[in-house]
């Protein structure tokens, strides 16, 4: 049984928890404030992670450090590099790989599919943030100073995601959904148990370290398409939705901030995303689940807090 140390209860992170806990290992996941799901054989730790000595403190002895902490999303220009800065250092003094999991907006605006291989062009800070957090994993990947892998995935499905919330949640309450983006452009969409099982994969396989790694992921969709199957998987009537045009998204922007922040990723709603996931494939073996697992799922989640929202009231 070995020590596993997640940072962060994001979806990634407590999916990565469940898998690790699941398999017999021993797990600690931390947050700043120590709170998270209860689950069987996981130890829930308080802590500031941009606190290197704590950080190192609790990952002494781990096999794997899993970076899944999820700042807020118009706050990571300030409060990524700190926590950067701290799995770095954590990783170099205790000897623990440095498994990260990630997105794809470093590569920054493309045309046509996106791989492994497509260059971290982002100049915008937000989307530039975690392609300089890569990049500096990698150069001290490459001088031996640290062992690393990062896992990257497209829009999630599964809460607490912009398509679970925006538009699942509103048509399981019989309601008319409202998005905030383009409904018929295609794109790639992730599920959170794919995104975990890659990452825990990579981060015990030394064969993988010192890449970059994309999720798993279904076969491209449009987001009405997906709703569709949304509705279909879950018995639900037919999905009634209402788009807000970008003029209006940019000027509510002023006022709220999430939608503000919706700007700089506007080109990954206006034209076809697209991520490549065959080499996870070639060299794992690992495939997408079933596209109605994940949507059912999305239904159980959205209900079971919507359950615990009502209790509380």
């Amino acid at each position: 049984m070995a020590l596993h140390v997640i940072v962060g209860a994001s979806s990634v992170g407590v999916a990565v928890a469940k898998q690790l806990a699941h398999r017999g290992e021993e797990v600690r996941l931390v947050t700043r404030s120590g709170k998270g799901p209860e689950i069987p054989q996981v130890r829930r730790i308080p802590a500031d992670v941009t606190d290197s000595e704590r950080l190192c403190d609790i990952s002494t002895g781990a096999t794997a450090l899993y970076n899944c902490a999820s700042p807020a999303y118009d706050r990571w220009p300030t409060d990524w590099p700190p926590l950067a800065s701290a799995f770095l250092i954590a990783a170099e003094r205790t000897g623990a790989v440095l498994a990260s999991y990630s997105n794809v907006y470093g590569y920054g605006p493309v045309s046509g599919l996106m791989t492994e291989e497509t260059p971290l062009a982002a100049t915008h800070p937000k989307l530039r943030v975690r392609a300089d957090m890569w990049r500096e994993a990698l150069e001290r990947h490459s001088s031996g100073r640290l062992r690393t892998v990062e896992v990257r995935s497209t829009d999630h499905i599964q809460p607490n995601s912009m398509f679970a919330l925006a538009l699942c949640k509103p048509l399981l309450a019989g309601k008319r959904a409202v998005s905030p983006v383009p409904l018929d452009v295609p794109r790639s969409w992730t599920s959170v148990n794919d995104a975990a099982k890659l990452l825990v994969a990579v981060a015990s396989k030394p064969e993988t370290w010192g890449q970059a790694w994309h999720t798993p992921t279904q076969e491209p969709m449009t987001a009405r398409e997906l709703l569709n199957q949304f509705v279909n998987a879950n018995g639900l009537e037919a999905p009634r939705v209402t788009v807000i045009p970008y003029p209006v998204l940019r000027t509510a922007g002023i006022f709220v901030p999430m939608l503000r922040e919706l700007r700089s990723t506007h080109y990954q709603f206006d034209r076809p995303f697209l991520m490549d996931s065959s080499k996870a494939t070639a060299a794992i073996g690992m495939h997408a689940e079933p596209i109605v697992e994940t949507l059912r799922e999305t239904a159980r989640i959205l209900s079971d807090a919507n359950r615990v929202d009502n209790g509380r009231g």
